[in-house]
């Protein structure tokens, strides 16, 4: 979020001191992130100890605390846990708003910045620990199954329908509005791809391992000591290991997408039998949630000042070079290269990285 959401600095002091029994001297407004419904603060408390808070408006997944607070206590050192307020608690509802509490790191983050190889490593060998993990009944109940639901799909053919049929006044949309015009063939194979790899991966039936599922260079972090954090665990869900694996060498903000890098971070993973056909899916499968989500953003409503430029910045950087949707493309091109094999060559269009 890059405004300041309509929440009060004297409320968000009550919530600290009544729930955390801290008391703030500085509450400072932070405009990250591409979540529109979620505010972050760096709380500076009188013992000059620095906080991360978040202030998340709409409804509120406990499981978003709950597991990096389970995973933390079973050694994967770069998960930072939320701190428990008085009463032993994850987080503490304000209002109508969810607030959670953390450490605040200094550094920047994976857009930022390069990571070096020693962080690549650091950074597979985190999810693989978190992809080996057995979570138990009461936390797993509450995080979904990837079912390849057209959800997403469904939304960007509506939206294509209505840019094709409507008008829209506000400069934000129309401009977005004209992009999906231009580049609706484009589009529908994209979201025909996703349809067709995902129809493929149900009748497979994949194993499905816990997921972070939104492991960009925007949610890690690189310390100013150098050491390397994962955050923003909104997005969990048992999925095929490909969920997380697509995103190293996606090209999300025209970075990730280095031959070398990867080599750094299967260091880190370990051996592994990557799907090339899941891979493809969920490479295809991000571009249309994000051209759905930023639909919804900004066709359906005018709201959200700054943060709408923004989105609309990032939803037509992904057609760049380098970017997810060339990648996408690469990948699924690798997919039909594979299964084109001859007979001595493996056609299960699995790829093996160390």
């Amino acid at each position: 979020m890059l405004e300041k959401p309509d929440v009060r600095d004297a409320d968000l002091r009550a919530c600290l001191r009544e729930q955390y029994a801290l008391h703030p001297t500085a509450i400072t407004f932070l405009p990250v992130g591409n979540d529109v419904h979620t505010a972050v603060y760096r709380v500076v408390a009188d013992d000059a100890t620095p906080y991360f808070l978040k202030v998340h408006s709409g409804p509120f997944d406990v499981a978003s605390v709950a597991i990096p607070h389970f995973l933390h206590n079973q050694g994967i050192a770069p998960i930072i846990p939320p701190i428990a307020t008085r009463g032993g608690q994850l987080w503490t509802p304000m209002d109508a708003f969810a607030v959670m509490l953390f450490p605040f790191i200094e550094g920047v983050n994976g857009f930022a910045t390069s990571l070096s190889r020693q962080q690549w490593i650091a950074l597979g060998g985190a999810l693989k620990m978190m992809h080996m993990a057995v979570v138990p009944p009461s936390l797993s109940a509450a995080i979904p199954h990837e079912r390849y639901s057209p959800y997403w799909r469904d939304l960007v053919r509506m939206f294509q329908a209505r840019v094709e049929s409507s008008t829209f006044s506000d400069p934000v949309a129309a401009q977005l509005a004209a992009f999906l015009h231009a580049n609706r063939d484009e589009i529908a194979q994209i979201v025909g791809r996703a349809e067709t790899l995902g129809d493929a991966l149900r009748a497979r039936s994949l194993d499905q391992v816990l997921c972070h599922a939104d492991i960009h260079g925007g949610n890690v972090l690189i310390g100013t000591d150098g050491a390397l954090f994962i955050v923003d665990w909104d997005t969990l869900v048992f999925a095929p290991r490909e969920r997380d694996l697509m995103f190293v060498g996606s090209g999300i903000f025209g970075v990730w997408h280095d031959r070398q890098e990867e080599g750094w971070f299967y260091q880190g993973y370990g051996q592994a039998e990557v799907d090339v056909m899941a891979l493809a899916y969920y490479r295809y499968e991000r571009i249309v949630e994000d051209i759905a989500a930023y639909g919804e953003q900004l066709l359906l409503t005018d709201e959200g000042g700054a943060d709408r430029a923004h989105a609309l910045r990032y939803f037509l950087d992904q057609f760049l070079p380098n970017n997810v949707v060339a990648i996408a493309h690469a990948t699924d091109r690798l997919l039909d290269k594979r299964h084109a094999a001859p007979p001595s060559g493996k056609r299960d269009g699995r790829r093996r990285v160390r």
